[in-house]
């Protein structure tokens, strides 16, 4: 049977969809996250043709500025951190017309009443239809005040047309993210709360479920048999700057792990859902989470460093005598079929050597006998390399012979997503608003994914005290002790070769 290769483009996420008519309202609206990330983001949903021809977006916070105001601030933002070159011209002033606010304190039930007659007062509000799209961009302690005086306001009837997106941190352990799922969920319900992690909307971390379940070559060796560990690393190489204050109480731990490394570790993980939808999707997230034992007195000592680096306590706002890690280093084991006995290394930390997101497939090494006289007791390791940022793209790495010599040494290949596919890649926030306007929650983290990252984070959290803090210097790695935690294993943090940054 013969078989023509064809090239042929299959598109099965429905990215394309336009939302209905909507109403977006956002709590907090003079903040950063507005000017440097929502409105850039709709801005070019909107550009793009990726918005409905009715739409209001609406900015909601205490400070007193008129409509053209806050279009003008917003201008200024889109100006520099929209991908678009220029805000200039009548896609901007197209735009901007659909701009409006709203002056409100968070906990005056009489904002709420004021902006429900504002709502319907706007353009085209017959056409929009009680679709609203409520953004959390406020400080947590704010999410229940906004959500209970919504509902008090008659604004969140109905989970079918208005929705609830909240950012993080949700919580501070698992006991405060039940406190305040409980509390959301007496104001919205779960299908209507739409919990948000900006990794998520990056679309190297969407390509790992294509990589793994588009890909016949991968599958089949994604498993305990063929795999000696898996690596995740995501490294700033900033310290904390100017957010000293917020950071010394949060630390590595919970700013990080418990949302972001968590994410990447159940893509990587998970089994094949039974569809693409969100439900199906996040069950198999929740599985591999339940599958991660908690840490006890042994496994904490023996899995776990913690470090801060030199210099973090003379920052503003850091206490001189701050315990507050910048970095940890742990080791992870997931209890079933697929995946028991190999370990799972994740690391992060502020001040390292480079920015870097990064997750690292090591495969087992082959049988040297055949090469032994040649190459010594071990062949170099297989591995696959997922980069997340910056340089986004596959590394394979494999043993191949020297030309003219009867000498092996590892050979790289390299995909590469801006050589291949230009340098257009659209902003996380842009993917999670769009999906959230089209009420698709897939990319969005459910209840009981957050209680049980919470439940193996306190684990860790509960027993810091028994654990040394080490230190590490700029610029580095990390602390000695992370290397250990690898070695012992025989492996080595493979991020930081080199190579990972240059394609």
């Amino acid at each position: 049977m013969d078989y023509t290769p064809q090239h042929e483009t299959c598109v099965i996420d429905g990215a394309a969809r336009c939302p209905a008519p909507f109403t977006l309202v956002i709590f907090g609206a003079s903040g950063d996250l507005t000017a440097r990330k929502l409105v850039p983001a709709l801005f070019n949903l909107h550009r793009e043709g990726r918005l409905p021809e009715v739409f209001q977006i609406v900015g909601f916070a205490r400070r007193e500025k008129t409509d053209d105001e806050f279009r003008r601030e917003m201008k200024e933002g889109s100006a520099q951190f929209s991908r678009f070159s220029s805000v200039e011209g009548s896609e901007w002033q197209d735009f901007a017309q659909h701009l409006h606010y709203h002056v409100g304190e968070f906990p005056d039930t009489e904002a709420y009443r004021r902006l429900s007659v504002r709502l319907q007062e706007l353009p085209n509000h017959e056409q929009i239809g009680g679709r609203y799209l409520f953004y959390l961009a406020t400080a947590p302690e704010f999410f229940s005040v906004v959500a209970a005086n919504l509902k008090e306001a008659g604004l969140l009837p109905d989970a079918d047309l208005q929705q609830l997106v909240v950012e993080k941190p949700f919580g501070t352990d698992a006991a405060s993210a039940a406190k305040l799922n409980a509390s959301l969920q007496s104001s919205v319900a779960e299908r209507a709360l739409y919990r948000i992690d900006h990794y998520l909307g990056k679309e190297t971390v969407q390509n790992l479920l294509y990589l793994r379940f588009a890909n016949s070559i991968f599958e089949p060796m994604w498993n305990r048999r063929y795999i000696d560990n898996v690596q995740i690393t995501v490294s700033e190489a900033e310290g904390v700057g100017t957010r000293g204050g917020y950071y010394d109480q949060s630390g590595a731990l919970r700013d990080m792990v418990q949302n972001h490394m968590m994410q990447l570790l159940t893509l990587t993980a998970m089994e094949p859902p039974a569809s693409l939808d969100a439900e199906s999707l996040r069950d198999e997230k929740v599985k591999v989470l339940r599958s991660i034992p908690s840490f006890d007195t042994t496994s904490l000592s023996d899995r776990i460093v913690r470090a801060q680096y030199e210099g973090y306590t003379t920052k503003p706002k850091v206490a001189a005598d701050s315990k507050t890690e910048t970095f940890i280093a742990a080791e992870l084991h997931i209890e079933n079929w697929r995946w028991s006995g190999v370990p799972f290394y994740l690391r992060t930390g502020k001040g390292m050597a480079r920015r870097s997101s990064e997750i690292t497939i090591v495969f087992r090494r082959p049988p040297s006998v055949l090469f032994q006289a040649k190459c010594g007791q071990h062949l170099a390791r297989n591995y696959i390399a997922i980069r997340l940022q910056p340089n986004e793209g596959v590394h394979v790495r494999f043993n191949a012979k020297t030309p003219g010599r009867a000498v092996l040494q590892p050979v790289d290949m390299d995909f590469a997503y801006k050589s291949e596919f230009g340098s257009y890649s659209p902003e996380a926030y842009e993917r999670l608003l769009h999906d959230a306007l089209l009420q698709d929650s897939t990319l969005f983290t459910r209840d009981d994914e957050v209680r049980e990252a919470w439940r193996i984070v306190d684990s860790i959290q509960k027993q810091w005290s028994m654990l040394p803090m080490h230190s590490y210097s700029l610029g580095s790695w990390g602390p000695r002790a992370s290397a250990e935690l690898l070695k012992r294993h025989g492996c080595r943090w493979l991020a930081e070769d080199p190579r990972f940054g240059q394609v």
